[in-house]
């Protein structure tokens, strides 16, 4: 009785944790991605794209700062001294021999007039500079974008692969089983039943090489999305049987479309501006400069005092003699009082201002003004032939991505043919093969043509949709199906 309690608790157990596994299994295999999501997600996720966005809100703080050069500066200072034994008095600049306080303030500003318009165009070249860095982020997004595609497809092309694979290895068991029974009753040899065995084992490493690709190729996915390899999810397959219209634009209008909003040659262009204004900001340093400062400020110091009366003490002192008589001249003795100047009211004795301009003429500099200018302009002209091969190169991209289009078109022609030839093929040589007519050797080629046909139509047909997307992506479209 407890041993038929025990084994119900067990069974009850395995039966719970069965369902957990079945539920979270099952969880996880709903995650579905469509080629949208994978785009977006890996667009989200993406460490360059972060790091390019970074730049652009560094040249967004450079551009700020630099219409902030406009403002005039304003910098306050001060300082507390103490000063021992004889040293000069900062406010009287007399030698005493005392312990001594001192504390002084400014204020100053400072404000560019002319510069040779150099701050005028270091912001025209901040805004390019900024255009240039999101026309980078703009790069990388859209080669992002091109490798998530091409990946995603190479997902959907494995897994009809592997779906092909899987159906010819059930083929050919059904084959090696009715080889077997035929062998049986001696209607085949030795021969035949090898020669099918092979087949199968031939359907099996197809199955297994083509079901490592779709795994691969998954694993390219998670990476590219930044994801975790082993939180496992599912691509969405569209319904791509139609492949719909096949682009028929001349290459001369794609590029004639496409070559004002592609991010190299923007990045290129915006890059070439920024150089340009760079030798204009080189230029200004040929020019006088001018600058206006004011300057406002004060002091404290412990060893200065004031009186503040005097009393007679009643004493007369001799101040010295008249000449001729000898007669002593004496004067009555005082006792002054003082008391130290307190600190306000010295700070309104020793306020001062001042006003000044500053006129600075390049000279001679060792030529540095004139070098950089040559330099900034052999940047510029780097630049120019830079945007130049930018339009060249997108140019052979184009052109090139009509022609593997083109290429594309014929070869799923030629593929879809050859299969459906292959396959008609096969059927016959098949219903020879059932009534004897044909050896296992030629009906094992017939099905390896067959299985080779379909797989070259199944590439061919992805490779055909994946070159329509991407004339469809130059001219601007969504990547969708």
């Amino acid at each position: 009785m407890i041993f038929k309690n025990i084994t119900q608790v067990l069974l009850a157990i395995k039966a719970v944790f069965s369902l957990i596994m079945f539920t979270a299994f099952t969880a996880e295999a709903q995650e579905k991605i469509t080629l949208e999501q994978a785009v977006a997600i890996t667009l989200q996720n993406n460490l360059q794209i972060k790091q390019s966005q970074l730049g652009e809100a560094l040249s967004q703080e450079d551009l700020k700062q630099s219409k902030l050069y406009f403002y005039p500066t304003l910098n306050a200072s001060s300082n507390l001294d103490f000063s021992f034994g004889r040293n000069p008095d900062p406010q009287t600049y007399q030698f005493v021999n005392q312990r001594i306080t001192t504390a002084n303030g400014n204020a100053s500003t400072s404000l560019p007039l002319f510069q040779g318009f150099r701050l005028w165009h270091q912001v025209s070249q901040f805004k390019y500079q900024l255009e240039a860095d999101k026309s980078a982020t703009r790069k990388i997004e859209n080669d992002l974008s091109l490798t998530v595609v091409t990946t995603y497809l190479q997902i959907l092309s494995n897994q009809d692969l592997l779906t092909a694979a899987q159906q010819q290895l059930e083929l050919a068991r059904l084959q090696l089983d009715r080889a077997q029974k035929q062998f049986d009753v001696g209607n085949n040899t030795v021969a035949d039943l090898s020669q099918a065995k092979a087949q199968v084992a031939t359907a099996e490493l197809n199955v297994t090489t083509a079901r490592n690709q779709v795994d691969i190729s998954y694993l390219n996915l998670a990476q590219l999305m930044e994801r975790d390899p082993a939180s496992h999810f599912e691509v969405v397959k569209p319904v791509i049987n139609q492949l719909g219209d096949i682009n028929t634009t001349p290459a001369a209008e794609i590029y004639s479309q496409a070559a004002d909003n592609y991010p190299d040659i923007t990045l290129a262009h915006y890059r070439t501006l920024t150089s340009l204004k760079a030798v204009d900001v080189a230029k200004a340093g040929l020019f006088p400069r001018l600058t206006f400062q004011a300057n406002l400020g004060s002091g404290y110091s412990s060893s200065v005092y004031h009186s503040t009366g005097s009393t007679a003490t009643g004493e007369m002192i001799q101040i010295g003699h008249v000449r001729g008589t000898g007669e002593i001249v004496e004067t009555p003795e005082y006792l002054t009082f003082s008391e130290r100047t307190r600190f306000g009211d010295q700070l309104s004795d020793n306020f001062s201002q001042s006003l000044g301009f500053t006129l600075s003429i390049p000279i001679f500099n060792n030529y540095s003004s004139r070098i950089n200018v040559r330099k900034a302009k052999i940047t510029y002209q780097n630049a120019q032939v830079s945007e130049q091969l930018a339009r060249n190169n997108f140019n052979k991209i184009i052109y090139q991505a009509v022609t593997d289009l083109r290429a594309a078109e014929s070869s799923y022609k030629s593929a879809s043919s050859a299969f459906e030839s292959s396959k008609d093929a096969f059927n016959a040589i098949q219903q020879r093969y059932n009534v004897g007519l044909v050896n296992s050797l030629d009906f094992n080629q017939a099905q390896t043509d067959l299985n080779q046909k379909e797989f070259d139509l199944i590439q061919n047909r992805y490779n055909l949709i994946f070159r329509n997307k991407i004339i469809d992506f130059y001219l601007g479209k969504p990547l969708t199906f």
